[in-house]
């Protein structure tokens, strides 16, 4: 450990800062987030002796004392027009974003010069005519076309549980702090809840289970193709035989995705076959996406993004064109994407080794590639309009112009993704794609969280047990009251999003009477769950919807959890009185609405604020986190008593359950930590199973916590 203190100048002001080298500069960087609300990924820290621009540890090492930070964002608002251009054009690779990281010259010279070195010895190993390349291509432009078949599409779409993903969009936006999302952004939500829910819905055939007994089966080599298989594209068909009743079971291969949608099975060509039928059918500008090193996969254009997306359906994983070099270990040649509208080669998009492609390029030259793609993408535009073809060749212009960017980015630097999770292990090893068996994971954003809900939630129940204390209610009966309410949270979240409404129907233990005289205390709950309730003129007391009905189903699954606990600490309570309304029976005035940064997190379901989202269907999971990693929060700026956290065990993996840690407030922004509270050797017993910890260093005023 190392331990510096900076001045760090920004505008007017000068902030003493601590640095530690066992932090890590992430922490640093999240440290001056603290004292200037300046983000981490807009900071942009300078010595200011000579001007060194800090990016790592290894710079400021290497500075001295005196920092100058300034904001990416109001440093380019002050640059005038023609300054920007001169700073982009110096590049040479075309317009760059201003938060893309591009590589130095130097590195960009090398790149060029092993560019031009693999190009050159190409000219001496690649074929001479494109035909070869051409055979692997065109088949596949019959096969994109039956994704524009209106009768296929309406298939597809009748097996999507449209409100579902719909709801889900939404929560995943809420969640996020979006409840007024644009339809640009709606649309975006809910392709990734269709990628989602086609990983879930599709299998994975490695050898099929026997058709008669159901009981593991053996390869036994091809057979020949019948008619009724033939009529959805299975041109090849696996045998396989039983091992227990030596039946052979067949396996057809199909092209047709309609057959697809129908058999929801295969390996990754029937995947992204049928995925990218779907993706049409919900209206979304998609391409097949063909890796001649045998794989397959989707891309969309995404509005939200304004590029094209990578999709992979097998692996739910999007966005990460890198997965395969980097994650799988595939050595890439060829990755061309096929489209209704042409075919292109955006091979530089999932590459960072360009040069290296180049050198297994070796079906024909690169001219001849361009000729073959130029000339079909004019067979699939013969019909369109000279209005519509200006359109698609400046989308052209653009991609090409945005392949060049990516392939001299270094935004991808610091994330770490998996190897292949989809098929047999034995199989993914065999290929060399195994790679590592984590998820994918990267350094964070700062992250806020949209939690006051599960605050305003675990507040309500305060009214509630309030009320069973003052009408003397015993502890198990108590207990059927919370039983009631939560049946009924369990009704409501079956119904779809739009139309929730439901009856709090008594029980033998709890009559109506009672349900009646207890109403008014559910009240602060049903507002934190944006519900109110009605009373018919049959007398049938039921809840509905009160507002935006997606605040409702963000709200849900955190009371369904809530009550969960609340039943089971409730029923451990011998002598329930007013004495046992407190902690943790009550959770009052739980901290939210924080900012978070950790030191890690798996993309796209263990991000950090996951740990605060007050419900066990998520987690936080950090990669690294048994080398160590770190988790802050950061209040505005009154500052909070902390006197007591808790901690749950997430649904997989106990060897991953926390054991060691230290909890630590700051009262100045992160410059310097007081330590709240220490553990040892904490042993989780089973799955979801939350712990309750009283800090021990009490009277210490945060507005930040590590």
């Amino acid at each position: 450990m190392v331990a510096r203190t900076f001045l760090v100048r920004h505008d007017d002001s000068t902030f003493t800062v601590d640095y530690d080298t066992d932090d890590g500069f992430e922490v640093f960087q999240f440290q001056l987030f603290s004292l200037t609300s300046i983000p981490p990924h807009e900071q942009k820290i300078v010595g200011e002796d000579n001007d060194r621009i800090v990016s790592d540890d290894s710079d400021l090492a290497a500075l001295s004392e005196k920092l100058r930070l300034v904001s990416i964002t109001s440093e380019e608002a002050r640059k005038p027009e023609k300054q920007e251009e001169t700073t982009s054009s110096t590049v040479g690779a075309g317009n760059f974003d201003a938060g893309t990281s591009v590589m130095s010259d130097e590195e960009l010279a090398r790149m060029l010069q092993a560019e031009e070195e693999a190009l050159l010895l190409q000219q001496y190993v690649a074929g001479d005519n494109g035909a070869q390349f051409e055979e692997k291509v065109r088949p596949y432009i019959s096969k994109v076309l039956l994704y524009e078949d209106p009768v296929r599409q309406e298939v597809a779409r009748k097996t999507v549980p449209l409100d579902n993903l719909e709801e889900k969009a939404l929560v995943s936006l809420a969640k996020e702090g979006n409840f007024k999302p644009s339809k640009v952004e709606e649309d975006h939500a809910f392709l990734l809840q269709l990628l989602f829910w086609f990983k879930r819905s599709f299998s994975w055939v490695n050898a099929p289970p026997c058709d008669g007994c159901g009981n593991e089966t053996t390869a036994q080599g091809m057979g020949d193709a019948l008619p009724s298989e033939i009529q959805y594209g299975a041109t090849r068909v696996e045998l396989y035989r039983c091992n227990s009743c030596s039946r052979v079971t067949r396996f057809p291969r199909y092209n047709d995705p309609l057959k697809l949608v129908e058999t929801r099975k295969g390996r990754c060509g029937e995947w992204a076959n049928c995925f990218t039928l779907y993706c049409r059918a919900f209206g979304y500008e998609s391409r097949l996406v063909l890796d001649f090193t045998d794989h397959a996969w989707t891309e969309c254009y995404s509005e939200a993004l304004g590029r094209w997306m990578h999709l992979d359906p097998c692996e739910a994983i999007y966005d990460r064109p890198l997965l395969y070099e980097k994650g799988w270990g595939k050595k890439l040649n060829y990755v061309i994407a096929i489209a209704k509208d042409g075919v292109y080669d955006v091979t530089k998009r999932y590459t960072r080794k360009w040069n290296e492609v180049l050198s297994r390029r070796t079906i024909t030259t690169e001219s001849s590639v361009v000729s073959v793609l130029t000339s079909i993408t004019k067979e699939c535009r013969r019909n369109c309009t000279s209005q519509v073809l200006s359109i698609l060749e400046e989308h052209d212009n653009i991609e090409r112009e945005a392949l060049e960017r990516d392939l001299r980015s270094t935004d991808d630097a610091p994330i770490s993704l998996p190897g292949r999770q989809s098929g047999d292990k034995q199989w993914r090893i065999a290929r060399s794609e195994f790679g590592t068996d984590s998820l994918s994971s990267s350094s964070c954003t700062v992250r806020i969280c949209c939690d006051e809900h599960v605050t305003k939630i675990y507040n309500a129940f305060s009214s509630i047990l309030h009320k069973f204390v003052e009408d003397s209610l015993t502890a198990s009966k108590g207990v059927e009251v919370l039983k009631i309410l939560r049946a009924t949270v369990v009704d409501l979240k079956k119904l779809p999003y739009k139309k929730r409404r439901a009856s709090l129907k008594p029980n033998s233990i709890v009559g109506t009477s009672l349900v009646h005289q207890l109403l008014p205390s559910f009240k602060e709950l049903l507002n934190a769950l944006t519900l109110k309730s009605e009373l018919d003129s049959n007398g049938i007391l039921s809840v509905c919807l009160a507002g935006n009905p997606v605040q409702t189903a963000l709200a849900l699954p955190v009371a369904l959890h809530a009550l969960d606990e609340l039943i089971s600490d409730l029923s451990k309570c011998d002598n329930f009185s007013k004495g046992s309304l407190s902690f943790p029976l009550l959770r009052l005035n739980r901290i939210c609405s924080g900012a978070v940064l950790a030191s890690g997190e798996e993309l796209p379901f263990g991000i950090a604020t996951a740990a605060f989202d007050g419900t066990r269907m998520s987690k936080w999971e950090e990669h690294n986190g048994a080398k160590g990693c770190w988790i802050m929060y950061k209040r505005s700026a009154n500052m909070q008593e902390l006197v007591a956290y808790e901690l749950m065990s997430a649904n997989d993996a106990p060897e991953r359950d926390p054991m060691d840690w230290v909890v630590e407030g700051s009262n100045d922004g992160g410059s310097s930590w007081h330590v709240l509270d220490e553990r040892r050797s904490e042993m989780f017993d089973k799955r979801f199973q939350r712990k309750t910890y009283n800090v021990k260093s009490a009277g210490f005023l945060s507005n930040m916590f590590r």
